[in-house]
C-alpha cells in the first residue's frame, strides 16, 4: 500500500508542473484532464502526508522513552505515543477507503427523473414528495436545482418530473436513490382511514458532456408541439415545446418547462445525452455494473429499495436492513444518514472483494 501511495504522491507533485506548463494552459482538454486527475489524487495524497507525519513524530516519541526522563516527562510521552498510534490506525483505516477502485462518475452532475407508478393519484402525490425530499437534501448540500421537464397532476403531485442537480459530488450520493419507492399511508380521500401502498420509481443518471457521447445531429429527429398545462398565454399557441428521438437508439426525450423552443431544446439534449450514455455505459460495463450489484443492490429500476412507512414514522431502505423511525425528518431532506449507510456498505463490500 506504501508503494503505491508514494507512486500516487510522484505523479501528483508531476500534475502540479504539468498544470505550470505554457503548453498544457493553451490546451484546453489536457488542462481540464490534468486538472481532474490532479483534483482526484487531492484528499489521498494529503492523507498519506498526515500520516508520514504521524508516524514520524510516532517514531521520535518512542526513540524519548529511551532517554533519561524523569516520571512525569515518561508519562507524557507514553500518553502521546498513545495517541499518535490511534491517529496512525485511523489514517490507515482512512487510506484503506481511499485507495478502493472509484465510479469515475461519481464527481458529475445528475439528471433525476421520478415518476408516479403503481397508485393512481396517490402514487403521484408521493413522487412529489419524493422531488421536494431530494431539493431540500440538495438545498443542504449547496447543490443546484433546475427543472427540465414535468407532467403535474391537479391534486399537487407530479406523474413524471425530470430535473438537473448540478453540484460537487452530486452522483457520488444520490445513485444510491436508483429504483422503486414504496409509499404506505392513508391518502387523504380514504374515508375508512385504510392504509394503501403506493410506488414511484427513481432513475438517476450521470450528466454526460459532449467529448463523452459522440452524438450526430444527423442521428436525432426533431419535433415541436404546443406545450400544456400551467404556463400562460403561450401555453397551446406557440411550438415552444421540443421532442427529440435518437433513431439509434430510439431513446425519445421531451421538454416544454420553458417558453422558448431553443432553451426546451439545450434541456432535452442534455436529457437525451445523459441516457445515451447510460445506455452505452450499462452495455460496455457489465463488469463494474456486476461489482456494484454485489456492493448495494443491482441498481434496477424496478427493484424496490425503500419503504417509507407513515402510521410508524418509519423509512426502511432493503438493500442494506436499514430502519430509521425518523420518516418526518428524511421528507424533509436529512438523507445524510441514510446515504452514509448505504456509503459505507459499499465501502465494505469492495473490501471484502479486495480481500478475496
Amino acid at each position: 500500500m506504501l508503494d503505491r501511495l508514494e507512486s500516487l504522491e510522484m505523479r501528483y507533485d508531476k500534475l502540479n508542473e504539468l498544470l505550470s506548463d505554457p503548453d498544457v494552459i493553451n490546451d484546453n482538454k489536457k488542462l481540464r484532464e490534468y486538472s481532474k486527475e490532479q483534483s482526484d489524487l487531492a484528499d489521498i495524497v494529503a492523507a498519506y502526508r498526515e500520516y508520514r507525519q504521524v508516524n514520524e513524530e510516532l517514531k521520535d516519541a518512542k526513540e524519548m522513552l529511551n532517554e533519561d526522563l524523569d516520571a512525569d516527562m515518561r508519562e507524557m510521552t507514553k500518553m502521546e505515543i498513545d495517541e499518535l498510534a490511534d491517529s496512525k490506525k485511523e489514517l490507515e483505516e482512512r487510506l484503506k477507503v481511499l485507495l478502493l477502485p472509484k465510479d469515475p462518475n461519481d464527481d458529475k452532475n445528475v439528471i433525476m427523473e421520478i415518476r408516479g407508478a403503481a397508485g393512481g393519484d396517490e402514487a403521484a402525490l408521493f413522487a412529489g414528495d419524493l422531488f421536494r425530499m431530494y431539493s431540500r437534501y440538495s438545498e443542504a448540500q449547496r447543490w443546484k436545482i433546475e427543472i427540465m421537464d414535468s407532467n403535474s397532476t391537479g391534486v399537487g403531485g407530479y406523474k413524471e418530473i425530470i430535473f438537473m442537480i448540478s453540484g460537487n459530488g452530486a452522483y457520488s450520493k444520490l445513485k444510491y436513490e436508483n429504483g422503486a419507492h414504496r409509499v404506505q399511508r392513508v391518502p387523504e380521500t380514504e374515508s375508512g382511514g385504510r392504509i394503501h401502498t403506493s410506488t414511484a420509481t427513481v432513475v438517476v443518471l450521470p450528466e454526460a458532456e459532449e467529448v463523452e457521447v459522440d452524438v450526430h445531429e444527423n442521428d436525432i429527429r426533431v419535433d415541436t408541439f404546443t406545450s400544456s398545462g400551467p404556463g400562460g398565454q403561450s401555453v397551446n399557441t406557440t411550438m415552444s415545446a421540443v421532442r427529440l428521438t435518437h433513431e439509434p437508439t430510439g431513446i425519445v426525450v421531451s421538454c416544454q418547462d420553458e417558453k422558448s423552443q431553443i432553451k426546451n431544446k439545450e434541456k432535452a439534449m442534455k436529457v437525451l445525452r445523459a441516457r445515451i450514455y447510460d445506455k452505452f455505459q450499462r452495455e460496455a460495463q457489465a463488469e463494474y455494473d456486476q461489482t456494484r450489484k454485489s456492493a448495494v443492490g443491482s441498481g434496477d429500476r424496478s427493484e424496490r429499495i425503500r419503504t417509507y412507512n407513515f402510521p410508524q414514522n418509519r423509512v426502511t431502505d432493503h438493500r442494506i436492513g436499514l430502519t430509521i423511525q425518523k420518516l418526518d425528518q428524511i421528507l424533509e431532506g436529512k438523507l445524510s444518514e441514510v446515504i452514509d449507510a448505504l456509503v459505507m456498505e459499499e465501502q465494505a463490500k469492495k473490501m471484502e472483494q479486495i480481500g478475496e
